[in-house]
């Protein structure tokens, strides 16, 4: 969920770097070591950057509950198993998901560079944020990433049930341009992500029809502070749950890791290790052809979509990825947004922590 930009202007915003610092210190104050709690606070502070606000430091005080409870591991020994040339497991030790999606993402690349494609599993793992932060890893060097997790929640029925047996599953793909923004898919297969549903609850704000239905009723469900009595609506229909299922399916029984009944609501439950699941693709575009080549193919075609005849009412046809590109720039260039009610609950970590404020910093 990105902040609307209306009622963005009226907030304070933080620049990056001093959210990086206040993360980074909370989370060693919670016994991180330094390198790890820096490395999680810069790849939280990038999903606000580029407008996945329910997903970065928006989750910190979470995170800190998590750690208090002993429910993840703050000193996690990640260990890469190697199991075929283009294959790899990453045993995340119940660290925090950020560091084994980061050790995951590492070893996504140097396989791909080898072999030209690489499949990287993760288990013993957590929540880790916005997928498109991960898909976006293997762009430096050039290369595709394709990224999915098994949620860390249920908050979806299979298509006709009234279960909650399914995550949000997300799927994640991100395409390298040479010298241009890179075309960026980011979505849950639910509706909206429950994540977005929290931030509404944050700021006290409907939701819309279309996206839960009372489990009681099957009436829409607008309230979010009663999500709980709800289940989120699948994207497409029957179409989103299949895609949902089969995400999780390779993500968590693939990787010997939680889906289904066995899935721990981390909202829920500080306490209980949730046996996360993710998978991390990379694609090497060279193996293919010349990186500029492939780039200048695909802004053709971007292009033509860009500028195809619009509906009416239609003011432009925005493609994947740009929204979020822009917002990075703008963000990068004048701060985050940061709601008042977030605020409040960092200034409490702050306090709790002796760290200073982020409107000090």
């Amino acid at each position: 969920m990105a902040i609307e930009e209306s009622v963005a202007a009226s907030l304070p915003r933080i620049r990056h770097a001093a959210m990086i610092a206040f993360i980074a210190d909370v989370l060693r104050a919670h016994g991180l070591r330094e390198a790890d709690a820096r490395r999680v606070g810069e790849l939280m502070v990038e999903a606000d950057l580029t407008g996945a606000d329910s997903h970065g430091i928006f989750r910190l005080p979470q995170y800190v509950r998590r750690l208090r409870a002993k429910g993840m591991n703050p000193t996690p020994e990640i260990r890469l198993d190697r199991r075929a040339p283009a294959v790899a497991i990453v045993e995340g030790d119940n660290g925090m998901g950020h560091l084994v999606m980061s050790k995951a993402g590492e070893a996504a690349v140097e396989i791909a560079r080898e072999t030209g494609v690489a499949w990287v599993g993760a288990r013993r793992s957590n929540h880790a944020g916005s997928g498109a932060v991960y898909a976006c890893l293997p762009l430096a060097a050039g290369m595709v990433g394709i990224y999915t997790v098994v949620a860390s929640a249920n908050h979806m029925a299979p298509w006709g049930g009234s279960d909650s047996l399914l995550g949000t599953n997300p799927l994640a793909i991100a395409i390298p341009m040479v010298d241009a923004d890179p075309v960026v898919l980011d979505m849950a297969t639910t509706v909206v992500s429950y994540g977005t549903v929290k931030g509404h609850a944050l700021l006290g704000t409907p939701m819309p029809e279309g996206w839960m239905v009372d489990v009681r009723t099957g009436e829409p469900l607008t309230d979010p502070a009663r999500s709980k009595e709800g289940i989120l609506l699948p994207i497409g229909g029957y179409k989103g749950s299949g895609l949902a299922m089969m995400l999780g399916l390779l993500a968590g029984p693939l990787n010997r890791a939680a889906f289904g009944r066995d899935v721990v609501d981390f909202n829920a439950d500080d306490r209980t290790v949730t046996e996360t699941g993710h998978a991390l693709i990379a694609l090497d575009v060279s193996r293919f052809l010349d990186p500029r080549d492939f780039t200048r193919e695909v802004a053709r075609h971007l292009d033509d979509l860009r500028n195809s005849t619009k509906l009416p009412g239609v003011d432009r046809i925005r493609l994947p990825g740009e929204m979020r590109a822009s917002r990075r720039r703008d963000r990068v260039a004048k701060g985050v947004p940061i709601p008042d009610a977030l605020m409040r609950q960092l200034d409490k970590l702050a306090d709790e922590t002796g760290s200073a404020r982020l409107t000090a910093r």
